[in-house]
């Protein structure tokens, strides 16, 4: 796929911007943490390259509703994927899952409480 100049760097640029956005606006919604995962925390943006953003977050929703939330109070401008976990599941999850733990060596916090 031909890459036109700019575009990775717009990309970037358009990523950051909305990152920036919804740390203003996600601590008030009782976020814990925050990691940006995936191709931008790894730099590795594509003209396609979504936000990825791990969450711990106090929820009872269940795991696969957990991102509406976020959609629905942010109202995001670009793809983002939301992965949000408790924090007693962050916990438990954090040394054992082969999927969390890969996420956090590969990430970026950004955010979290004091």
């Amino acid at each position: 796929m031909p890459f036109m100049i700019g575009f990775v760097e717009n990309r970037r640029n358009i990523l950051q911007a909305e990152l920036t956005r919804l740390l203003d606006e996600l601590p008030p919604l009782g976020i814990q943490q925050i990691y940006v995962v995936g191709d931008f925390a790894s730099s590795n943006v594509q003209i396609d390259t979504a936000l990825e953003l791990l969450i711990v977050q106090e929820t009872d929703e269940p795991f696969h509703r957990r991102p509406d939330f976020f959609v629905d109070h942010l109202r995001p401008r670009i793809e983002i994927r939301f992965c949000v976990y408790t924090p007693d599941e962050f916990q438990t999850l954090r040394d054992v899952d082969s999927f969390l733990i890969r996420q956090i060596n590969q990430s970026e916090a950004v955010y979290a409480i004091q």
